[in-house]
């Protein structure tokens, strides 16, 4: 029986609801105040819109959003001449709105953990599989756009 990998949407959504949870139980201090807490929400709207946007570039690519399975094409246009990983800085963007918008620092020691292991868990793999698969394209593609932002 093989078994299955928490994908990043599993990280992503715990990832939320850990964040509510230690801002209610464990807050240590408030950073952000109302109302200047209220500058997370664009922020969670950018985030959720940057995933929308790079899920339907994959989708009109015909290549997979799965971070185990190898890409069909490589998308170096739209919002991924901005970022190689829209997804992710996507999810992260979000989480720094829910942070800000809690106030309290715990929220944010979340965020980073979120960050660090989407890069070490996923990101790394991928960016392999992508060198393997496209090679001096991707390469390229590489030198020019940054990881994150």
């Amino acid at each position: 029986m093989s078994k299955k990998k928490a994908l990043p949407p599993r990280y992503f959504s715990t990832s939320i609801v850990i964040i509510i949870a230690a801002h209610l139980m464990l807050p240590i201090a408030t950073l952000i105040e109302f109302p200047w807490n209220l500058i997370g929400l664009p922020l969670i709207l950018i985030g959720g819109l940057m995933n929308l946007i790079a899920d339907k570039d994959f989708k009109s690519a015909n290549t997979t959003v799965k971070p185990f399975e190898y890409s069909e094409e490589l998308i170096t246009d739209g919002i991924f001449r901005v970022t190689r990983n829209p997804m992710y800085l996507g999810m992260a963007l979000f989480l720094l709105g829910e942070s800000i918008l809690a106030g309290s620092i715990t929220p944010f020691l979340i965020t980073i953990i979120f960050i660090f292991l989407m890069d070490k868990i996923f990101i790394t793999n991928e960016e392999q599989m992508l060198a393997e698969k496209f090679g001096v394209q991707y390469n390229d593609y590489k030198k020019n756009v940054r990881k994150w932002i």
